[in-house]
């Protein structure tokens, strides 16, 4: 196809880099790039529903599930991107619309409490009681107005005892009841098991999955996506048949999986001076896929 020498498949920030050194635009490629996919732009709209929920006693709560390197993370990041912090111009605090921590490896109220206090810069000891902590918090959550509160890998809460368990899902009910906000838990499908630990709190928690991509319409639409941030002079034509399904199995339909081959394939095509991904040079690549890494780790002890 006429001009495709010339990199015009690319977004123009993508054709820029191609006037750049080479180890750029491999550079280019291993940056995040947001690539907004029809389910995550439907879980962006539940989460911007749920931040505009009125107040009220009981608030609902959302459950991001989904398999490691999913894109979940890079999911609820955007969102929060979406929700900067503000000045305060009536008030000695910022606003805080939303806030994203990454919950402790263990279901430790203190610990918890660290990290949210942690978020904000906020001054605070770590030998602290508790109860002092919680204190803290509250007071300075209800400042900054936070209307949305969101826990990353909150299976972790299963590295604890259920009496543990128990215990941090207390303090997430009370935030939730006193700030009169709503929570989002991201995490595995063991976050389900995770939150069950207490009834009344799983009841709150309404579960979203991140489904593993298949081969269908949606996944050709995500390599079209793909293919005009790959500073690559030709075009790949990713979405494409044969291309498509060996990316998918290379991948085994993880998002970042995809995105992580994608990288290392442009690195390759930069290298060899190729400019274009192909199935021959996929499968010249040292790339193993997910399943197979446990396995090979799990062989070399």
């Amino acid at each position: 196809m006429k001009g495709e020498s010339n990199g015009d498949q690319l977004l123009p920030n993508a054709r820029a880099t191609l006037e750049l050194p080479d180890q750029e635009r491999i550079l280019f490629m291993r940056q995040p790039h947001w690539i907004g996919y029809t389910r995550s732009k439907e879980i962006l709209s539940r989460l911007e529903s749920l931040l505009r929920h009125p107040t009220t006693h009981r608030m609902p709560n959302l459950l991001i599930i989904g398999e490691t390197n999913n894109g979940k993370t890079m999911l609820v990041r955007r969102f929060a991107k979406l929700h900067p912090i503000q000045e305060n111009t009536e008030g000695h605090n910022t606003i805080v619309p939303v806030l994203l921590i990454q919950a402790p490896p263990v279901p430790d109220e203190g610990r918890f409490y660290n990290m949210i206090l942690e978020a904000l810069h906020a001054p605070y000891r770590p030998n602290e009681s508790v109860g002092k902590k919680h204190l803290q918090v509250t007071k300075l959550l209800h400042s900054v107005q936070l209307r949305m509160l969101i826990i990353d890998e909150i299976h972790h809460l299963l590295a604890g005892s259920l009496a543990a368990q128990h215990r941090f899902l207390n303090v997430l009910k009370y935030l939730g009841n006193d700030l009169q906000i709503p929570i989002v838990g991201v995490g595995t499908v063991e976050a389900i098991r995770a939150v069950a630990a207490d009834p009344q709190t799983q009841s709150r928690f309404e579960p979203v999955a991140l489904k593993r991509w298949e081969l269908d319409r949606d996944f050709l639409s995500l390599l079209a996506s793909f293919e005009t941030l790959i500073p690559l002079r030709e075009a790949s034509r990713l979405a494409d048949q044969n291309l498509a399904l060996k990316l998918l199995s290379m991948s085994e339909g993880a998002i970042g999986e995809l995105n992580g081959l994608l990288a290392l394939a442009t690195e390759r095509a930069i290298q060899v001076g190729r400019e274009r991904i192909d199935v021959p040079l996929l499968r010249g690549l040292d790339w193993v896929p997910p399943s197979e890494r446990g396995r090979r780790a799990a062989g070399m002890v």
